[in-house]
């Protein structure tokens, strides 16, 4: 097994008054060229918006995006039609392909809200654009790996992108360990702490910790405290 261990505290950083967001990867103005991606994710950024306040309209084109809120909400508008609100417990993906505009903005005036944005390359470029979103309840990852993603070509459940990728949830229990088998001998996994305490081969992981796992068919993940914790399964080449 080889890993690498991204801190909490070592991630790009960047507040904008209205956004305090943290990069788990080179990103906009913050560059660090031992992070520019794990295998095919590219972008994971931890996003914190005031009320009211958002990215106005912009481009994508050619990448899965992924969001999955955590707390407050969020309000997703684009070019394909679509006027929608992301609460917590849901998932939006948007296959950008040959090109698609979209604006999100917090959707509350008082309250602020934190999400999570994943973009992954996708294995199949300039499809037409698509867009999904789905509530995964939470009872339903309690010492469990939740679905959340998996690939367009595979029967799983999860939302579908253009990528033999996954990505998996669990809420897991103090004292509770869970194993996962990678689906393919080429991929890897990047575990992410949302929150709580895990260890993984021996390293341990706090809040806002991440571990990128390559070379191995499989790992297990032990709480040392009730943790919530997502799982990136991503081609490496």
């Amino acid at each position: 097994m080889t890993t690498v261990f991204h801190a909490a505290n070592k991630r790009g950083h960047a507040n904008h008054g209205w956004l305090n967001a943290h990069h788990s990867f080179s990103f906009a103005g913050w560059y660090d060229p031992a992070k520019i991606h794990f295998g095919m994710l590219r972008v994971l950024n931890d996003d914190i918006i005031d009320g009211g306040q958002g990215f106005g309209r912009h481009p994508h084109d050619n990448m899965e995006i992924i969001t999955i809120v955590l707390d407050g909400m969020l309000e997703h508008k684009d070019s394909m039609g679509h006027t929608q609100t992301i609460a917590p417990d849901e998932v939006q993906v948007m296959s950008a392909g040959t090109g698609v505009t979209h604006s999100e903005y917090n959707h509350l005036t008082n309250k602020k809200t934190n999400l999570l944005q994943i973009w992954i390359f996708p294995n199949k470029e300039n499809v037409k654009p698509r867009y999904d979103q789905r509530t995964f309840p939470a009872q339903n990852r309690v010492n469990s790996l939740q679905a959340l993603v998996s690939p367009i070509t595979n029967e799983d459940e999860g939302l579908k992108i253009n990528q033999d990728a996954w990505i998996y949830r669990t809420a897991l229990g103090k004292g509770k360990n869970i194993a996962h088998q990678l689906h393919n001998s080429n991929s890897g996994a990047y575990v992410f702490v949302i929150d709580g305490k895990i260890s993984v081969g021996g390293q341990a992981l706090g809040k806002k910790d991440a571990l990128g796992i390559s070379d191995a068919g499989s790992f297990e993940m032990s709480a040392a405290e009730d943790s919530d914790v997502l799982v990136i399964e991503v081609p490496m080449k």
